[in-house]
């Protein structure tokens, strides 16, 4: 297990560098987010289900036989192809919030200041964060090959599709037929296929 977890931590070291990074440059603009439009209990949820999510993979870094019961026998070569799916994950990431910019918010809410991106990922996706959350995900389980954390991780991953609807209809309140224009164009999770 010990290449793969140190692989595990490479990859969560560069997704976590990147998104704080991101998020620490959003945050320069002193806008204070109100998470009262997501709703207190929902927000609550998701970040209880994130919690659960990071508390598992770190206790499966630092504890690795307390999770053997959830083992999966995946071949060495898929681990190593979660790996991979990981560190891809980190550069989509990296596109991704570098993309959105100042307008980067850990809630539905949108900045005062906000403008509609559509270039870089946005260009083809709605949500590429998600998407990078769910390749996120399947890397994880990948390289842990353990049941426990593929169930942790989708139920963070469901958790936070949930508010979708939410953040969209957000967006339409914020930039009108802009938006609406851009939903037609554009997959929510994956690219239209035209």
């Amino acid at each position: 297990e010990t290449p793969f977890q140190i692989a595990l931590v490479v990859v969560i070291v560069l997704t976590m560098a990147v998104t704080v990074y991101h998020r620490l440059q959003a945050a320069k603009s002193g806008e204070t987010i109100s998470h009262q439009e997501e709703g207190y209990l929902f927000a609550t949820v998701l970040r209880l289900s994130g919690l659960v999510l990071w508390i598992s993979t770190f206790g499966y870094l630092i504890f690795p036989a307390y999770f053997q019961w959830a083992a999966m026998p995946l071949p060495t070569w898929l681990r190593w192809t979660g790996v991979m799916t990981g560190a891809l994950c980190s550069l989509l990431m990296f596109w991704t919030l570098s993309s959105l910019g100042k307008n980067l918010t850990d809630t539905v809410v949108t900045r005062a200041e906000a403008t509609l991106v559509t270039q870089g990922p946005y260009r083809w996706v709605r949500h590429p964060f998600y998407l990078a959350f769910a390749i996120a995900v399947i890397a994880n389980t990948l390289v842990t090959a353990n049941a426990f954390l593929a169930l942790t991780g989708t139920a963070a991953f469901l958790v936070i599709v949930g508010r979708t609807s939410i953040e969209e209809r957000k967006l339409v309140e914020r930039f009108g037929p802009a938006y609406l224009d851009y939903m037609r164009r554009t997959g929510r999770f994956l690219p239209r296929i035209r």
